[in-house]
Parts: C-alpha cells; sequence; structure tokens
C-alpha cells in the first residue's frame, strides 16, 4: 500500500496547471490499474493544506465526485487553473484539459 500511496503523490505532483486526470488514469500510471476508488481514498487522506494539486483528479465522466464544501473547494481551485467547470461539477471540454 505505501507503494501505491507514494506513487499516487509523484505522478500527482507532476500534473500542470490546467491539466486534468482521472482517479482510474492516475491508478493505471501508478502501476494499479482497476484501483480507482483507491486513488480517491488516498487523496481523501491528504492533509488540508496539502500542496498537491488534488484538485486536478476527476472522475471518468469528467466531473467532480466530491460534495458539500469539498465539492466547493475542488471547483473552486480548478477555476483557479482556468479550467471551466458548470455548476453541477462538470468539466466544460474535458478531453481538452487530460494530461
Amino acid at each position: 500500500m505505501q507503494e501505491f500511496k507514494q506513487n499516487i503523490y509523484t505522478i500527482l505532483f507532476f500534473i500542470e496547471k490546467g491539466k486534468l486526470t482521472t482517479y482510474g488514469q492516475l491508478a493505471k500510471q501508478a502501476g494499479f490499474p482497476h484501483h480507482s476508488r483507491h486513488v480517491g481514498k488516498v487523496l481523501s487522506t491528504l492533509p488540508k493544506d496539502s500542496r498537491l494539486p488534488w484538485h486536478r483528479v476527476v472522475n471518468a465522466q469528467g466531473k467532480i465526485s466530491l460534495s458539500g464544501d469539498r465539492f466547493i473547494r475542488q471547483k473552486t481551485l480548478l477555476e483557479k487553473d482556468g479550467i471551466e467547470v458548470t455548476d453541477e461539477g462538470k468539466i466544460i471540454h474535458f478531453k481538452r484539459y487530460l494530461d
């Protein structure tokens, strides 16, 4: 599990501003295909002040998977990155932003 986490953190670190990846893509790049749900669990354990760009990870449908305050926080951070997001959390022109 530690190797999985470290791989996730490393890949996440290199996702540039204005780019996105999905939970599934991140799991695959980390060497653990089919573990997208585990990626979400790892990201949920990051400290609130983490400098890793966790907000650049969305679901395969190009939507924010979080809810409540976490949804608002992710949407706000994505918009600061220049990514267009609908009020419902769908990424406009999703494929354009994929890393």
